[in-house]
This record gives structure tokens, sequence and C-alpha cells, in this order.
């Protein structure tokens, strides 16, 4: 990073420090992102942030149609983002990545901040969009 005399340094020169992910990496980001792009499947790995559930919880939760969040469990599945384990004849599920856990709640957290300060519902200024 390039710093001025004052010690702070620029957004520009902070940028050329760090290496491109390989596209491999980039790839499997933008699938997660892609399976995260779904109102229903973000509300499952919220409310699954909060902790394990079975599906039928889930879909009270969400106000979800059970074999839709089935479906919605099975992508998410299917794409290493949560797990599920046998309790007896019940299947609970669980985020397996803490840190999508992490990245999650800070976007919803962020976004219903700006909800409730009176910022524009559905624009995300500063996020890309």
């Amino acid at each position: 990073m390039a710093a001025h005399v004052d010690g702070s340094t620029t957004v520009a020169s902070a940028v050329h420090d760090f290496e491109d992910p390989p596209a491999e990496v980039l790839a499997e980001a933008a699938a997660a992102f892609g399976l995260l792009a779904s109102p229903a499947r973000l509300h499952i790995v919220w409310a699954l942030a909060a902790g394990e559930s079975d599906v039928t919880a889930l879909a009270e939760r969400v106000g979800g149609a059970l074999p839709a969040v089935s479906q919605h469990l099975a992508k998410l599945k299917l794409a290493g983002l949560v797990r599920s384990r046998r309790e007896g004849r019940r299947v609970v599920y669980l985020v397996d990545h803490p840190d999508v856990v992490t990245m999650v709640r800070w976007l919803i957290e962020r976004l219903a901040e700006r909800t409730e300060s009176g910022a524009v519902p559905g624009r995300s200024r500063g996020l890309g969009a």
C-alpha cells in the first residue's frame, strides 16, 4: 500500500496490493452468491444462523411450503453451504460454513439499519448496485 505523509493510504493503492483469486475460486464464490440471491434461501440461511432446525420448523419460520423449503435445503446442501444429520427419524439442518453466517448476518443487519434510518428500500447504494 502506498502511504501518504500523514500515514493514510488510498483505496486505489490498496487494491493493487491484492492478487486476483484463481478463476475456480471466483466461480465457486459466484455460485454461492447465486444460491444466496434467492430470498427464500437467504431466509433459510438466516434462520439456520440462529441454530439448527428441521425442515418443518424452518418452513414455519420462513413461511414456505414444506416441499419448497426441502428443495431449497437440497440446493444449499449440494453446494456445501448447509449440512444435515439424523436425530432418530428427524433430519436436522445446520450451516456448514460459519463465514457464510457472518457474511449473511452482516449484510442483512446493514441493510436493516439503512431501512430503519430512512434509506430508500430496494436500493443498495454503496454495495455495488
